[in-house]
């Protein structure tokens, strides 16, 4: 299942690209985290309990940045493990100025969903993506504009 789309941000490049590139901030975007570790700058673990219908689905995911230019480009690889499913993900952003100040970023992910999870199908399984990444975009906008306020007070 491929998503992509575009967000627009009311701040610098250089902060939007801070933003995504520290791990503490990014597992602050993440739904459902319990605990997350940082194994070093491009590693880090997390376990999250992702909502689906009555329950919630427990996955550890590991999560490694496999390329970066910086201040414009990454690309992540996301494995998770849970009961009843495996996800593989390859996920990149690349950030341009925006017309009229501010950043944008267009986005790809590329998510493989396998196991009884899996199975519910992509009619099932492409709602509860598109909510999870309207979370992590919100989120995401919100740690932006945090960094925005720490710079103007710095």
């Amino acid at each position: 299942m491929n998503v992509e789309g575009e967000r627009t941000f009311d701040a610098p490049r250089a902060t939007v690209w801070q933003v995504l590139s520290d791990p503490s901030s990014m597992a602050q975007t993440m739904p459902g985290v319990e605990s997350f570790d940082v194994h070093d700058d491009r590693r880090w673990t997390a376990n999250v309990k992702i909502p689906l219908g009555l329950g919630g689905l427990k996955m550890k995911i590991d999560m490694e940045k496999t390329e970066e230019r910086e201040p414009e480009f990454a690309s992540m690889h996301i494995k998770g493990k849970g009961v009843g499913a495996m996800m593989n993900m390859q996920t990149t952003f690349l950030l341009s100025e925006a017309a009229g100040g501010g950043t944008q970023m267009k986005w790809t992910a590329d998510v493989k969903i396998a196991g009884p999870v899996g199975s519910m199908g992509q009619r099932v399984l492409q709602p509860i993506v598109n909510q999870q990444v309207q979370h992590v975009l919100g989120a995401l906008d919100k740690q932006v504009q945090a960094a925005v306020v720490k710079a103007d007070k710095g």
